[in-house]
C-alpha cells in the first residue's frame, strides 16, 4: 500500500517539458552508443593497435616485431617506445639507457659519448673509475632532407651483448598505396668486445627498398675532432686531434686526446684508432649498404704533465698495431668471438616467474641491472694473455666461493635493484655499490675473478645462498617465499646448480634443484631445511629434485647441498633443534590472527549501527507525520 502511493507521484516528475526532453536525450545517447559501440574510436588516426608515424611507423613494427618475443623470454630489453608522438608530460614508463661496455670502454648511445677507465695491470679485475670524454664515439647518419617522417626504436640484446637501433625513413609520396615500402630501413649493432676488452664495433646496414637512391650524411670523429697530417699531440683541455694515417693499403684515423680528472693535477691519455667512413653514404635503389666500423682504444694510467709526449708514443703504437691485427681478422669472427664470451657470463643468472608484492624486482629490473653491471667490469679470466697459474687460482675460487655471501638476501634491496638508471653516473654508482657489498659479505675471492665472479655473487645474493666449509646451504627468509623465481648457473665445483622457489597449485612454496649434465657423473648431495630425512643424492636427469620447504625453531637454512654425503648425515644432529614445520604451519603460528572477541565486537556494532539508520529512515518516510515523496499538480 506505502509503494502504490509513492509511484502514484511519479508521473508528476514527467509533467514538465524540460524532465521529458532530458529523458529522451539520455535515451538517444544511450541507443547511439548501443549501436556505434566505439565504432568512431576505431577512426581516429591514432587509434589504439595502429602505429604511430604512418608509413614510417609501419615499417619500424615490421622491423623490431622479433624484438617483442625476445623481450617476453627475458633475452632482450626495449630501450625505448617503438610508437613516436608521446609527449614529455605522459605517462610512459622512462626508458632505460643504451649502454654497452666491457669494463675498460663503456658507450653511451643516447648522447654518443665514450667512457674510459684508466689501464690497470694485465688480467687485473680491480675497478678503476670510468671517465667521460669528448671523444664522439660512434658515427651518425643523418636522414635526406627530403625525408617526410622517420620512427627509430632500440632495444639491449642481454645474451649477445649489444645494443641495436633501427630507424625507419619515409621518402615516398605521401599518399601512397604501398607506403611501408617507400621506407628506407638504418640497421645498427654496437658493442664493446668482451674478449678484446680495448675492441668496440658499430655495424650499419641501410636498406632501400624504393625506386629512387638515397643518400645520408655522415658525422662522427673525423667531422666532431680537428684533422691533422700527422700524429700531433692532444688538443687542449678534453679536447681530441685526429689524424689520417696510412699503413700499407690500408688507412684509418688516429685520435689523440685527454681526460683530466677531478681534484688532481695527473691526466689519463686516451689514443683511438678508429676505422674511416666516407662523408656521404649513397645508397642505390633496391639494393642495400653494409659496413663495420672497428675502433680501438687504448688509455694509459694516470700520469704527471711531465710524461705526456713519451706515453703518447706507446699508446699510439699499441693502437696502431691492433687495429692492423683487427683489420686482418673477419668481422664474423669477432663477432662470434664476442657472443660467445657473453653468452658464458649469462649462463649464471636470475628469472622471475611470480611475483606477488610491491617490493620485488621484475624480470625486466634483474637483468638490465645484471646487465649493466657486468658492463662496467672486466673480465680478467677472458684475457688471452694472462697466466695459467693466475687463471686456474679465479677459476678455483669460482667454483667454490667459501663464506660468499654471508647475511640476509638481496631481493628486496631495492638500491641494488633499481627500476630505473637515467645516466652513466648512476650506472658506475651501483657498479661500486655492488662489488661494496660483496667485498664486505664475504666474496672477496669472487670479486677477483671479474665480471665471472660479480655474476655469481649478484646470483648468490639474490636467494641467500652460502658457501660455507662443507656445503652451500639456501637461507632465506621463509616468511618471504611467496614469490616465485629461479636462481640458475650457481657453481659448485665443476657443476651448474639451477634451484627455483616454485608454487603448487595451493599456493604452497617448494624447492626444485636440478644440475647441468657433465662429462663425469655428478655427486653431489641435499636435504631439506633440519636434515630430518635422508640426503637425496642429485643427479643430472632433465626433471630434477624436489624438496618441501621445512622451517625449524630456531631458524636455520631451507636446504643444504654437499659433495659429501657424511657430512648432511651427521649435520642433523649438530643443529640442536626445538621444532621442524611445514612451512604453512609456520606461517599459521607467525600469523595467528585476530582473536574471536575482536570479530566479535565488530559484527555487533556494524549490526547495531544498521539497525539504528533503519529506524530512522522507516520514522521519517512511514511514522506519524511522514511526508509523500512527490507531490503532483493538480
Amino acid at each position: 500500500m506505502w509503494l502504490q502511493q509513492r509511484l502514484k507521484g511519479l508521473p508528476g516528475l514527467l509533467s514538465s517539458s524540460w524532465a521529458r526532453r532530458l529523458l529522451a536525450l539520455l535515451v538517444f545517447l544511450l541507443v547511439a552508443y548501443w549501436y556505434l559501440g566505439g565504432a568512431w574510436l576505431r577512426l581516429l588516426p591514432w587509434r589504439a593497435g595502429r602505429p604511430a608515424g604512418g608509413a614510417a611507423g609501419l615499417c619500424l613494427q615490421a622491423e623490431t616485431r622479433a624484438w617483442q618475443a625476445l623481450a617476453e623470454k627475458g633475452e632482450a630489453r626495449l630501450l625505448q617506445p617503438k610508437a613516436p608522438g608521446v609527449g614529455p608530460g605522459g605517462d610512459r614508463e622512462e626508458a632505460p639507457l643504451a649502454l654497452v661496455g666491457n669494463g675498460l670502454l663503456l658507450l653511451d648511445m643516447a648522447t654518443n659519448q665514450l667512457w674510459v677507465a684508466p689501464a690497470v695491470g694485465r688480467g687485473s679485475a680491480a675497478a678503476s673509475p670510468a671517465h667521460g670524454t669528448e671523444y664522439p664515439a660512434l658515427a651518425q647518419l643523418r636522414a635526406p632532407s627530403t625525408a617526410l617522417a622517420e620512427a627509430g626504436a632500440a632495444v639491449a640484446m642481454l645474451r649477445d651483448g649489444a645494443v641495436h637501433r633501427v630507424r625507419c625513413v619515409h621518402t615516398g609520396p605521401a599518399a601512397s598505396d604501398v607506403a611501408a615500402r617507400e621506407c628506407v630501413a638504418v640497421r645498427e649493432e654496437v658493442l664493446a668486445h668482451r674478449g678484446r676488452p680495448h675492441l668496440y664495433l658499430q655495424r650499419l646496414a641501410i636498406i632501400n627498398p624504393t625506386d629512387r637512391q638515397v643518400a645520408f650524411e655522415v658525422s662522427g670523429p673525423l667531422s666532431a675532432a680537428s684533422l691533422t697530417l700527422g700524429g700531433g699531440a692532444a688538443g687542449s683541455g678534453g679536447k681530441f686531434v685526429t689524424s689520417l694515417e696510412k699503413v700499407g693499403d690500408r688507412q684509418f684515423l688516429l685520435s689523440s686526446g685527454r681526460v683530466l680528472l677531478p681534484d688532481s693535477a695527473k691526466v689519463v691519455l686516451v689514443v683511438v684508432a678508429a676505422k674511416k667512413l666516407v662523408n656521404r653514404v649513397q645508397v642505390a635503389p633496391k639494393s642495400q649498404f653494409d659496413e663495420t666500423l672497428v675502433s680501438v682504444v687504448h688509455t694509459s694510467e694516470p700520469i704527471d704533465a711531465s710524461r705526456l709526449e713519451d706515453t703518447f708514443s706507446k699508446l699510439r703504437e699499441a693502437a696502431k698495431r691492433e687495429m692492423l691485427e683487427v683489420l686482418r681478422m673477419r668481422v664474423d669472427d669477432l663477432l662470434q668471438e664476442h657472443r660467445k664470451a657473453w653468452a658464458d657470463l649469462f649462463i649464471s643468472g636470475v628469472e622471475m616467474r611470480k611475483i606477488t608484492d610491491a617490493h620485488t624486482p621484475s624480470s625486466k629490473t634483474v637483468n638490465m641491472t645484471l646487465y649493466y653491471v657486468l658492463s662496467t667490469t672486466p673480465a680478467p679470466l677472458l684475457d688471452p694473455l694472462i697466466s695459467g697459474e693466475e687463471k686456474e687460482k679465479m677459476e678455483a675460487t669460482l667454483n667454490y666461493a667459501d663464506h660468499c655471501f654471508s647475511g640476509h638476501a638481496t631481493m628486496h634491496a631495492e638500491n641494488l635493484w633499481p627500476a630505473h638508471l637515467l645516466s652513466v653516473s648512476q650506472v658506475l654508482l651501483l657498479s661500486d655499490l655492488w662489488k661494496l657489498t660483496l667485498q664486505k659479505r664475504g666474496c672477496k675471492g669472487l670479486l677477483a675473478a671479474g665480471a665471472h665472479g660479480l655474476m655469481q655473487g649478484m646470483v648468490l645474493s639474490f636467494g641467500g645462498l652460502q658457501f660455507t666449509e662443507n656445503h652451500l646451504q639456501f637461507q632465506a627468509d621463509p616468511d618471504v617465499l611467496h614469490n616465485s623465481y629461479s636462481l640458475r648457473g650457481i657453481h659448485y665445483n665443476k657443476d651448474s646448480i639451477n634451484l627455483a622457489v616454485l608454487l603448487d597449485a595451493e599456493g604452497k612454496p617448494f624447492l626444485h634443484v636440478s644440475v647441468k649434465s657433465q662429462e663425469k657423473p655428478v655427486q653431489l648431495y641435499a636435504c631439506e631445511g633440519g636434515c630430518s630425512n635422508e640426503p637425496v643424492e642429485l643427479t643430472s636427469e632433465p626433471r630434477g629434485h624436489t624438496f618441501p620447504v621445512m622451517v625449524t625453531q630456531p631458524i636455520t637454512p631451507l636446504l643444504y647441498i654437499s659433495t659429501d654425503l657424511v657430512h648432511l648425515q651427521d649435520l642433523r644432529h649438530t643443529l640442536h633443534l626445538k621444532a621442524i614445520l611445514a612451512h604453512e604451519e609456520h606461517m599459521a603460528k607467525q600469523y595467528p590472527g585476530l582473536p574471536f572477541l575482536f570479530w566479535f565486537s565488530v559484527a555487533s556494532l556494524i549490526t547495531l549501527f544498521h539497525l539504528f539508520l533503519f529506524k530512522l529512515i522507516y520514522n521519517e518516510y512511514c511514522g506519524p507525520g511522514a511526508k509523500p515523496l512527490f507531490r503532483s499538480k493538480v
